[in-house]
């Protein structure tokens, strides 16, 4: 027992490797208010492509659905690595010349994009019938009645699904450190491998525990908030 404390709750390797593992933990915090600012675009985009109903919009329809199926299977580490990787060596035009950082955004949007497509869907089709139908019987166009009345509903609708999968961002955001990117993960198995003491782990774990609870909370709150306002007939 002795052994396993001084493992993971050194308090001297704790102070030692807690600065470091602190600077590392800001590039997780940046990278996830970055990446959900354009998962929530990139959500949107495709939950609206796949939500077109004439005949000109199928083949993005087909093409959507295929795009969400496939990142919603491939694990987001995985996905990671390709793109941190493969992209350079592959010397794809213009995204052969990002950071690191940069790669690891488009990572995980492209990734979580596909679920916050679903979330987006669910929402909008949500929304009855009936207020499609008012919106164009007062000569709304589809687009208009998509703009300035379902989406506005539905979006406010997903807002506590959507909270839970950014906390799945945020958790993933220490998957960056495998492509090089000097996060709080790297920093401490770096600290790790040099003391032999998993103590910096301990600290990191720390970190992610105080900012994902209180979003946990606060996604509960606006859970039990929605169903009691669906409970007593509200919007």
């Amino acid at each position: 027992m002795e052994q396993f404390l001084e493992t993971f709750f050194s308090w001297e390797h704790f102070k030692q490797s807690f600065p470091s593992v602190v600077e590392g933990f800001k590039t997780n915090l940046s990278l996830m208010f970055v990446a959900e600012g354009c998962v929530l675009v990139w959500g949107l985009v495709l939950a609206l492509l796949r939500s077109g109903r004439s005949r000109a919009t199928t083949p993005l329809r087909w093409l959507t659905v295929g795009y969400i199926d496939l990142f919603r299977a491939i694990p987001g580490l995985l996905v990671i690595y390709m793109v941190g990787f493969g992209i350079p060596i592959a010397q794809v035009p213009w995204l052969s010349n990002w950071s690191l950082y940069q790669l690891a955004v488009l990572a995980l949007t492209l990734v979580y994009g596909a679920y916050v497509a679903e979330v987006y869907r669910a929402g909008i089709e949500g929304i009855h019938w009936s207020q499609t139908a008012a919106a164009r019987s007062l000569g709304l166009s589809q687009g208009k009645t998509m703009r300035f009345v379902v989406l506005p509903q539905a979006v406010r609708r997903v807002v506590p699904p959507l909270l839970n999968d950014f906390i799945g961002l945020q958790k993933d955001t220490a998957f960056i450190g495998i492509i090089g990117v000097l996060d709080g993960f790297r920093r401490a198995q770096i600290y790790a491998g040099t003391e032999f003491n998993l103590s910096s782990f301990t600290g990191l774990a720390l970190c992610f525990v105080v900012i994902t609870i209180p979003m946990t909370r606060i996604t509960d709150h606006l859970l039990k908030r929605d169903q009691q306002r669906m409970r007593v007939g509200g919007r």
